[in-house]
């Protein structure tokens, strides 16, 4: 089984660690912004990654790629069978793709995407308001929201700690962290989610890959 896209995606970054959690190997390929074959472009035909292949099926989309994967290889199980329970996960999982990305995206788009992928101007006060406004709604929601247990959902792993923790991920590999002393709860949540065997290889990796493209770019000295 093959996924298209880069693990500095949040989405893609979500699929592998969801296919490791299963024991399944998936191998990564290259792909997405302005890169990928034609399998990819048949997978994802507006060229958004993640793209997957797995024999002669093809599909993007990484909430139909985890669906797909879940209802191949259910055990174990990730997105609960339980109405209350599945719905809840969904919802975590619409969080991260929709919401958290809207905000992470601009502050990861803005300080590394532009300036060191694209070769564009970076947009510092974009990236601030983010940060500022857009991002602290969601971590205190996300402080409150986590039960004791320590999982989103069901008292254990599911694709809900995997999609909320990916986004937190991507914006970790620029320095962009949650704050312990205002977050607690979240903050030991991230650490543990992040040091899984599934997350902690992929990270590594993608912390070298923004380091070795010179890192996000700093905010410019204001003069006076």
């Amino acid at each position: 089984m093959i996924v298209f896209g880069s693990t500095l995606s949040p989405y893609v970054r979500k699929v592998m660690v969801f296919g490791a959690e299963k024991g399944l190997e998936l191998e990564l390929q290259a792909a997405g912004m302005g890169r990928g074959g034609p399998d990819f472009m048949a997978a994802s035909p507006f060229g958004k990654m993640p793209g997957f292949k797995d024999g002669d099926f093809l599909i993007s989309d990484s909430s139909a790629i985890v669906a797909y994967l879940e209802a191949k290889y259910p055990d174990p199980g990730l997105i609960p069978a339980e109405p209350r329970a599945r719905a809840r996960t969904i919802w975590f999982d619409e969080l991260a793709d929709t919401i958290m990305m809207a905000a992470g995206g601009a502050i990861f788009g803005q300080r590394f995407v532009r300036p060191r992928v694209l070769k564009m101007e970076c947009d510092h006060a974009a990236a601030d308001a983010a940060e500022r406004d857009l991002m602290p709604p969601i971590l205190q929601y996300l402080e409150n929201a986590i039960p004791e247990s320590g999982f989103l959902v069901d008292d254990r792993l599911t694709l809900a700690d995997i999609a909320v923790a990916s986004p937190l991920a991507t914006l970790g590999c620029i320095g962009v962290t949650v704050d312990p002393a205002t977050y607690p709860r979240l903050a030991e949540w991230v650490a543990k989610m992040h040091a899984r065997p599934s997350f902690a290889a992929i990270i590594a990796q993608d912390k070298a890959v923004v380091d070795a493209m010179g890192g996000p770019v700093p905010r410019e000295a204001v003069a006076g």
